[in-house]
This record gives C-alpha cells, structure tokens and sequence, in this order.
C-alpha cells in the first residue's frame, strides 16, 4: 500500500508568517495577547497557550484589557479594532495575511467610489467579519451559488465583487458567471490566494486516485473544512482529522492508494506524524 502526501499541504505564507510573530512576540517577556485565535488549528492555540499567550474572544474582553501586547490573527480583524487598540494606549502587532490586508484595501477603495461591495465566502469566518468591517457602504455576503441566483443588487449600482481568500476556487468562478448571466455591472477581483488554489487543486488531483482519503485541520478551519467537500467528491472515503487521535482507520487489504492532505493552518509535525503512522500500521 502507497501512503502519499499531496504536493501542497501544511502552513502557508499567511499562517507561518503570524505564528512567528507570536512567538517571536513571546521572546520578548510582554504580556501578549491574540484578538482571536491566531490561526484556526486548535493543536497551535493550545501550544501558544502554554507559553503564556491569552486569546481575546470578543471586543468586549478587548475593551476590558488595560495593558499588554495585542496580536491581531492572520485573518484580519475589522477597522474598528484598530480605533479601539488606538483609544486604549494598547501596543498593536499586525500579523494580518497580507493577501487578505489586500482585500480591506480594496474595499475600502471601492465601497468609497459608489460601489457595492459582494464578498464571496462564509459569513460567521472572522476573515470575513474582517473584510465587512473595512466597507464603507452596503455589503453582502453570499456563501453559495444559490445565494447568488438569489442576489439581486440595488438598481444602477456597480458591484464590486471579492473572494475569502480560501473560498472554493471553482465555486467563486460559478457566482461570477451566475452575476455575468444576470447582467450586472460588476468588477470581479480574484482575491483567493495562490496557495488556496494549489491547494484545492492538489488535493482533488490526488483524491481522484486514491482509495483513501485523509484530511488533517481544525475542526473550525475553513479552507480545511473545503478541502474535505474538494476530496469527499472524489473519494467516497475521506476522513476529515484534527489530530492523530481521532484517526480510527480499517482498511481493506484492497486499498492500495492513501492520500494525505491538510489545511493551510496544520503543523507539519502533525502531518508527518499521521503520515508514519499510517505507513507503519497499515
């Protein structure tokens, strides 16, 4: 039986750029904090916790902080949390994805010049929460095809439309051609990064010839949770894990292909860890 790993797995740019920041941050003696987890992966959370990193999980315990360090996460945080760092006299380190700083740029320029602004992706992901917060005007979130076949625009304005970055590739060209077919006045930006669509793309090339499939991320990751509906439509057998201890495989002696693959926020210790595990044991 061949175990393989598919070709873009683990951290990317986004994620591995804020989890050095934190720990760099904790080098320093301060009292750190994050506004939110700094990434979705509850494994990474836990080991920055035990350094001495506390989580903000609301504004309002941030209105409560009177003094440290804060972390804004690799997802970005609304414009309004910057005023109130601002207010507070708090120190603020910005571990933004740049892609996704990006897109609060965008929206902002856009949502100023008259635009509608239309973000494709999930509603209650603080990405998302954070690219909202950077509009100034009227905004929609539509998380589906359907919703878009749904969607109609105020008259006679112009839409500008943008992505999360880890939204499903194939679904966001979907909605655009859902808006191109309605007509509308829309400017499309592609805001889904690079690494999302090497990703997808890799993990459904491999899930296409594998007997079994293997999903590794948090539990409330987003692009993690899109990979395993990228894999299940390719492998009926697809196991979505957070770590190896929810691992509980019976393979067939017939199973002669086990694909790997992970979410953008999955250490690599932990994916090589099920990647030997399941080498050795099967």
């Amino acid at each position: 039986m061949e175990v393989r790993l598919a070709e873009h797995t683990g951290f990317c740019f986004g994620v591995q750029r804020a989890v050095d920041t934190v720990y760099e941050q904790v080098k320093t003696g301060k009292t750190i904090y994050t506004y939110g987890p700094v990434v979705n992966n509850e494994e990474v959370v836990r080991e920055l916790e035990e350094r001495g990193v506390r989580v903000l999980n609301s504004r309002e315990e941030l209105e409560r902080l009177e003094t440290g360090s804060v972390i804004i996460r690799a997802h970005g945080v609304p414009e309004d949390i910057y005023r109130l760092l601002q207010e507070k006299g708090l120190e603020c380190i910005d571990a933004t994805c740049p892609f996704v700083r990006r897109i609060h740029r965008i929206v902002r320029q856009e949502s100023e010049n008259g635009s509608y602004i239309v973000v494709i992706g999930n509603a209650g992901h603080p990405e998302v929460e954070g690219i909202v917060g950077w509009c100034r005007g009227d905004v929609t979130v539509l998380e589906e095809p359907e919703d878009a076949m749904e969607f109609v625009p105020p008259p006679g304005k112009k839409l500008c439309v943008v992505s999360q970055t880890t939204y499903n590739y194939n679904k966001f060209h979907y909605i655009v051609e859902i808006f191109e077919k309605k007509g509308y006045n829309t400017s499309v930006v592609n805001t889904i990064c690079n690494a999302t669509e090497e990703r997808q793309r890799a993990a459904a090339k491999l899930a296409a010839e594998a007997d079994v499939m293997i999903v590794i991320g948090g539990r409330h990751s987003s692009n993690t949770r899109k990979l395993y509906d990228i894999c299940r439509e390719k492998c009926a057998d697809t196991y979505y894990i957070q770590t190896l201890d929810d691992l509980h495989l019976e393979l067939p002696k017939a199973v002669r292909l086990v694909g790997i693959t992970a979410g953008a926020s999955t250490p690599n210790k932990l994916i090589e860890e099920v990647q030997n595990y399941v080498r050795i044991n099967f």
